[in-house]
């Protein structure tokens, strides 16, 4: 067993202010990759002034959507052409991947599709990263701690990852504070997405005793404060445990893997402009119960269904339900979270059934269906993306 971890996790209220001193420690030059805006007021503005602040020059890069290899290829040019000695991302999982993918291309050289696995050359990084931090404003993907970069390929219709520890941040910030301006939409697809990593790493192959504790807490962070953070952003308890579930979440998954929801995942979001929270959400009832019905028809007593019955009582908030209630809410809570949160299916972004067969021969290629906990077969992976079309 393995165990890879950034070696600096800063949490709390307020603690973004110094990010500034962090990142002069580390180079005179910054390539600030950031989502949305750095004008006073928003969460990329407070990192640009503190760095403005620590005396370290700042040169801007948005992300916008889902990093593409472009996207990737084009900062790093910009960072390399500007001297960047120090990179810094600010946002959610598309930010945080696309300054993590940049940072690895700066001292590795080449391009973005030399190192992703499935869709390009599968090199791999050798060389660790240029320094960087990694700033989570969302409390969604836990990408602030994982050791991969999911890049979109359009071309091949699929996203893939860039993976290596040398990928790891200098140091990971999660500041509620930052939290508080996310709008509703967007805090409950990206705690759906915390919540399925946390429950796809708990079920996972590759769990363990290391990721566990932290998997199955961040399913009970999440369950009792995504819909709190949705109704009030400024509520920073609410904040607080979700940026945990987050955090949790994404140590669990660099260790443990994922899941078939991440499997189908990967060439929906690369073909359709479709949020991955809003993809986890919709799957991952779906995914759970036939997972679960698998597992039963493989022997009835699989060590696996004893994990979801733990994840069932982790949702319900209750350790004394019986295995049967515990099983049911495992699919049925994360169902009724979905529908409370009014995240659309995924039939409100083009994907009909006529793309179902297509969706899940790409997602066999998908390196996170090896996690899953039992293999589906096509029917199955068919039934749930078509159950994930039609919400419900």
């Amino acid at each position: 067993m393995e165990f890879f971890g950034v070696t600096r996790i800063v949490v709390g209220r307020g603690e973004a202010k110094g990010v500034g001193a962090m990142a002069r420690a580390l180079g005179a030059r910054a390539l600030l990759v950031h989502a949305g805006e750095v004008a006073a007021g928003s969460a990329g503005g407070a990192v640009r002034a503190s760095l403005e602040e620590a005396g370290v020059a700042v040169v801007a890069v948005r992300q916008r959507g889902e990093p593409t290899v472009d996207d990737v290829d084009g900062a790093a040019r910009t960072g390399r052409a500007a001297g960047c000695d120090v990179v810094v991302g600010v946002g959610g999982g598309s930010a945080i991947d696309a300054a993590k993918a940049v940072a690895g291309l700066l001292t590795n050289g080449g391009e973005a599709t030399d190192y992703m696995e499935v869709v390009g050359k599968g090199q791999k990084i050798t060389r660790p990263a240029a320094p960087w931090l990694a700033v989570s404003t969302t409390g969604g993907t836990g990408a602030e701690v994982t050791r991969n970069a999911v890049v979109a390929l359009p071309e091949r219709q699929f996203k893939a990852s860039i993976r290596s520890e040398h990928l790891l941040p200098r140091a990971a910030v999660i500041d509620p504070e930052l939290h508080v301006n996310i709008p509703p939409a967007v805090t409950a697809a990206s705690g759906m997405d915390a919540l399925c990593q946390c429950v796809e790493a708990y079920t996972s192959t590759g769990a363990n005793a290391l990721t566990d504790p932290l998997a199955l807490r961040g399913v009970v962070l999440a369950a009792r404060s995504l819909r709190r953070a949705v109704a009030d952003g400024r509520d920073l308890d609410a904040r607080e445990e979700m940026a945990l579930a987050a955090l949790f979440s994404g140590i669990a998954l660099t260790n443990a893997g994922l899941g078939a929801v991440h499997g189908l995942a990967a060439p929906l979001g690369a073909n359709f402009p479709v949020p991955h929270g809003v993809v986890c959400a919709a799957l991952l009832p779906h995914v759970v119960a036939a997972n679960i019905a698998a597992l039963r028809s493989a022997g009835g007593d699989h060590p696996t269904l004893r994990r979801y019955a733990e994840v069932g009582r982790a949702l319900a908030g209750s350790a004394v339900i019986s295995d049967d209630a515990a099983l049911e809410a495992c699919a049925a809570i994360p169902a009724s979270m979905a529908k409370t949160l009014n995240i659309p299916a995924l039939l409100a972004y083009g994907i009909t059934n006529a793309h179902v067969i297509t969706m899940v021969d790409l997602a066999r290629k998908a390196s996170s269906m090896r996690y899953n906990p039992i293999v589906l077969a096509d029917d199955a992976l068919a039934a749930v993306l078509s159950a994930g079309i039609r919400g419900g």
